[in-house]
């Protein structure tokens, strides 16, 4: 049986006191713009383009600013509670009712608000984007700066909101792990056999939603390359005129080929390809893939997806199933959902044994040392 270590896990202390201190910071701009300092990225501070598809397209500094600074300092506070209870809580204790669920219920809202609501569609634009100016850098198309179109400062908030609520969702998760008596280091449990989160239940799940997750992007990419062809799928032929006459019809398509190879990709988590580097990368073939590079890459597009998902679920008219039905940004959130799923299950199906609680040395059952939960 391999070892176990009774070396605390430290990402749940530094997660906690890094999502306060994003807490602190943030609500120190948000007071500043509360006080008239220049910079508000919201509502009247944004692009006028993009308030219509903004979680807070309406706010405005006087209004908005001191709120957004209340509920910063609180989560600076909040996350200050947070990181003493797992300091000082006892090995093998737990917290229960009203207390855990105080904590848990505004963490997780504030991760979950940061990452999924205030971001919007422009993230994955950007994202979307960069490999087609990349491609035309030596040639000088599109003829635009890409930093100065795609980045703004809105943009760039956006990008530290999204940042605070990963942060915050690290100590919401860590938090969770800790006062349900669970390992911290791999959140598995004496008192929870693993059952729907055992090495073949999520092999089994985690198939079904990397499929999904494979097919909604071509969905997309299909009506794309019609209008870049000169199809009018799904929409006008004057639009199909204005898209070529800007020149956005073949950067649509481009970005379109880039969802479609996401696709393709999603099939990693599922396909022995994902663990061992395939032939056609010659160098690093038959290689192990780092565990680690699938799980981070899916997990950040998977935020990016949740983003741009809440978007269309905001601006879709699901009134009329006739036109949603035939609207590629309406299955958006479908796609976030599946290629989350898809990733947690490769997660499951992938993960070792334990190092600190040695859970997962011997079919998933925990070793005598279970106890050990990255005590600080």
């Amino acid at each position: 049986m391999e070892k176990t270590s009774t070396t605390p896990a430290r990402w749940p202390v530094w997660v906690t006191y890094a999502a306060g201190g994003w807490s602190l910071l943030y609500g120190g701009l948000a007071l500043s713009w509360a006080l008239g300092g220049p910079g508000f990225p919201f509502g009247e501070g944004d692009l006028p383009d993009a308030r219509a598809e903004s979680f807070l397209g309406s706010a405005t500094a006087a209004g908005t600013a001191p709120v957004l600074a209340g509920l910063c300092f609180a989560g600076a506070l909040l996350a200050l509670l947070m990181a003493m209870r797992s300091r000082g809580q006892a090995r093998t204790a737990r917290l229960g009712g009203a207390a855990r669920v105080a904590v848990l219920v505004p963490a997780w809202a504030g991760a979950f608000t940061l990452v999924a609501l205030i971001p919007d569609a422009r993230i994955m634009t950007a994202i979307g984007y960069a490999p087609i100016f990349l491609v035309g850098l030596p040639w000088g198309w599109p003829d635009a700066d890409y930093f100065a179109l795609a980045f703004p400062w809105q943009v760039q908030n956006l990008l530290l909101c999204t940042l605070g609520g990963l942060l915050w969702a690290g100590a919401a998760l860590a938090y969770q792990r800790r006062t349900d008596g669970a390992c911290q280091s791999c959140g598995r449990s004496e008192a929870r056999p693993a059952t729907w989160t055992s090495r073949e239940s999520a092999a089994r799940w985690g198939r079904w939603a990397a499929y999904t997750a494979f097919v909604v992007p071509f969905f997309y990419a299909v009506i794309r390359w019609a209008w870049a062809l000169g199809i009018p799928l799904l929409f006008s032929e004057e639009g199909i005129r204005w898209l070529h006459e800007t020149g956005m019809a073949w950067a649509g398509a481009g970005l379109a080929t880039f969802a479609a190879v996401g696709g393709v990709l999603t099939l990693g988590l599922v396909q022995r390809w994902g663990e061992i580097w395939p032939r056609w990368t010659l160098v690093r073939a038959g290689r192990p893939v780092p565990r680690a590079f699938p799980l981070v890459f899916a997990s950040l597009v998977t935020a990016v997806l949740a983003s741009a998902g809440a978007v269309a679920v905001r601006i879709t008219d699901w009134s009329d199933p006739a036109a949603w039905l035939v609207s590629p940004m309406a299955y958006w959130p479908l796609w976030a959902l599946a290629l989350g799923v898809a990733t947690l299950g490769f997660h499951y199906r992938t993960r070792a044994a334990c190092r600190r609680c040695g859970y997962g040395t011997a079919g998933d059952r925990p070793s005598s040392r279970a106890s050990v939960i990255g005590d600080s």
